[in-house]
């Protein structure tokens, strides 16, 4: 190893030699033991160096939720590789964008999503494996790899020629505040240590087995992660559970069911998940309102939310259907993990946007100062310590988000907050016009764009407006041509021909003129007050 450190491979091969006949996944009727997911992964590893993998090349993952993501995740740690997350909502040049950037290698991709894929082949004969799992939909193509062969081609321990390091990437893509994605590249050292920062017995600096196996005993919780795998929340919880030596159990649905939810957790006694504030909680609650006594969720300890704030009203109504929940607001994004947090249980609840900063977290200005409680000041929270190596081929973003006061660098990925006078941080958002719907961050300009390339749109302006469910609801403002009328419906479907649907305004209000300064700005503080006075 380069450096000392611990890699997640090594970590899960040695729970995997510990607990072989223990559970490591769970789907439906299908389950794995952690020998099975050791072994399947081996296979993974196994393929891909055999087709000229090196040290380092980025695998995209294509995947919905599902056993062979965490998986050939596994496999890729163990050679080496670097997983790269895709948003499955993405369309044809967001796919063909994001993977070019990454200079992927390979893709392993779900069945339903074959069609899409043999399509963008020829834009990128840089991808020379793709490895296809099977959903029950479109067969394999004779250009993939079947992943169930690929999973049975090794029958020992896959260790590539140049080993494993701590400083091995996981690089996860996000929209931030940038338009296009950008891949955050995470020593897997550090994505673990941050993991285990708030732990009552963290790991050593130092790797050492005998650490481990007094930190993991026994086969650890099962975590259902309730959000996608390809965002942070849902995988960093995962990965960090198996590194405990848990199970992950994944949802069958491909759209959010909170009745399935509520039978999977009752099923399969599931202790802990991750989900995206209350665009997942109030479902969750409506259902266990509707039928009191349903389901047994009494084995259900804690839920984490990270991306949306979830409400406090939402947290009550859970805890009158489980009194032993802990309920986490996690602040952190792709760039800094576990910046601080907000918990609720039924001995006491924290204030919505209120935060405990963690021991590495302050609130500083733009010229490094730290924020002092109770003087009303505004800052950025900022994360030192463990921190991402930067933007994968930006570094001028890096520079900008990733900086350095006084010798130490920080991680500032742009929430604003006031510290209040007993330390507590309050949160104000982000100061850019970044959009956060239900989980997904999405930016203004690249809707207000697609919106601009319809022939009856002169000029747009796209602002989130507070949205019960989904926290904020993309609203456009829509400045017609001359002689023109708008149609809200063609426009919203011409915005999803070009984007994911994710990213289409729920209303579009036409206005006389959007009124650009001189410079070409909008003024987005008085488009939203009129998008607001429209509803």
């Amino acid at each position: 190893m380069s450096t000392p450190g611990w890699n997640f491979a090594e970590i899960w091969e040695r729970h995997a030699d510990r607990f072989p006949d223990a559970v490591a996944q769970i789907q439906g009727d299908r389950s794995y033991t952690w020998s099975q997911f050791d072994r399947r992964a081996d296979g993974v590893a196994a393929t891909l160096l055999a087709r000229g993998a090196q040290h380092q090349d980025k695998v995209a993952h294509y995947l919905y939720n599902c056993p062979e993501y965490l998986e050939s995740m596994f496999g890729l740690y163990k050679a080496g590789l670097v997983p790269v997350n895709t948003n499955y909502r993405y369309t044809d040049d967001e796919l063909s964008y994001l993977w070019h950037n990454a200079d992927a290698v390979a893709v392993i991709f779900h069945g339903t999503f074959t069609t899409r894929c043999d399509g963008l082949r020829a834009q990128m004969p840089a991808i020379d494996t793709w490895i296809w799992v099977d959903d029950g939909t479109d067969e394999c193509p004779e250009w993939a790899v079947p992943y169930e062969t690929a999973t049975a081609s090794a029958t020992m321990r896959t260790i590539p020629p140049w080993g494993r390091s701590p400083d091995d990437l996981y690089m996860l893509y996000t929209g931030g505040t940038t338009g296009m994605p950008k891949g955050v590249m995470w020593r897997q050292d550090d994505v673990i240590g941050s993991l285990d920062a708030a732990s009552k017995q963290p790991l050593p600096t130092v790797p050492g087995w005998d650490a481990l196996e007094q930190r993991v005993s026994k086969p650890g919780p099962r975590n259902l992660p309730a959000a996608p795998l390809m965002h942070g929340t849902g995988a960093f919880n995962a990965m960090w559970n198996l590194s405990l030596g848990g199970s992950v159990v994944t949802l069958q649905g491909r759209h959010f069911d909170a009745v399935e939810l509520l039978h999977t957790i009752e099923r399969d006694r599931v202790n802990s998940m991750s989900i995206v504030g209350d665009a997942f909680a109030k479902p969750l609650l409506r259902a266990l309102d509707a039928e009191p006594g349903r389901w047994d969720i009494s084995s259900l300890r804690v839920i984490v939310s990270s991306g949306v704030m979830w409400s406090s009203a939402s947290k009550a109504g859970l805890l009158r259907h489980n009194e032993r929940l802990i309920m986490i607001d996690s602040l952190g994004s792709s760039e800094a993990i576990g910046m601080a947090n907000n918990t609720t249980t039924a001995d006491g609840a924290g204030e919505t946007a209120k935060f405990v900063l963690s021991g590495h977290t302050k609130v500083l200005t733009d010229d490094g100062r730290e924020v002092v409680p109770g003087s009303g000041e505004r800052g950025r929270v900022a994360l030192r310590g463990r921190t991402p190596v930067g933007y994968y081929k930006d570094p001028e973003k890096s520079a900008s988000t990733f900086v350095t006061f006084e010798g130490v660098r920080w991680s500032i990925p742009g929430d604003f907050a006031e510290v209040e006078a007993d330390g507590t941080v309050k949160l104000l958002g982000r100061g850019s016009q970044c959009i956060n719907t239900g989980g997904e961050k999405v930016y203004p300009e690249e809707v207000e764009e697609a919106l601009k390339h319809h022939p009856t749109v002169a000029d747009a302006a796209v602002v989130g407006l507070p949205d019960d469910r989904f926290g904020e609801a993309i609203t456009a403002l829509v400045e017609p041509h001359d002689g023109a009328t708008i149609d809200e419906a063609e426009l919203i479907a011409h915005v999803k021909l070009h984007l994911a649907a994710y990213k289409a305004p729920k209303r579009i209000f036409t206005i006389d003129t959007i009124g650009r300064a001189a410079n070409g700005k909008l003024d987005y503080k008085r488009l939203k007050a009129e998008a607001i006075s429209r509803l």
